[in-house]
């Protein structure tokens, strides 16, 4: 897996870095690294992890899916 130069091998990261790259780097253009660390840290930990709908879930959301999860153990 994961061989050299050939991104079909490692394609689900291959497009969480290629949406990753549109949806914050290239639309704010930061003028720093340490804006561009905040853009990354920002759409990882309150978009990807929390909002966005995952098909590993069942389509939910993490948060959704956690809520669901306490909710069955009360």
């Amino acid at each position: 897996m994961s061989r050299k130069g050939n991104c079909w091998d490692n394609a689900a990261m291959e497009s969480f870095f290629s949406r990753l790259k549109v949806v914050s780097v290239y639309a704010e253009q930061p003028a720093t690294k340490q804006e561009a660390y905040s853009l990354v840290f920002e759409y990882i930990e309150l978009f990807y992890n929390r909002v966005r709908r995952h098909s590993a879930i069942g389509y939910k959301s993490p948060a959704e899916y956690e809520q669901e999860y306490h909710d069955k153990c009360a």
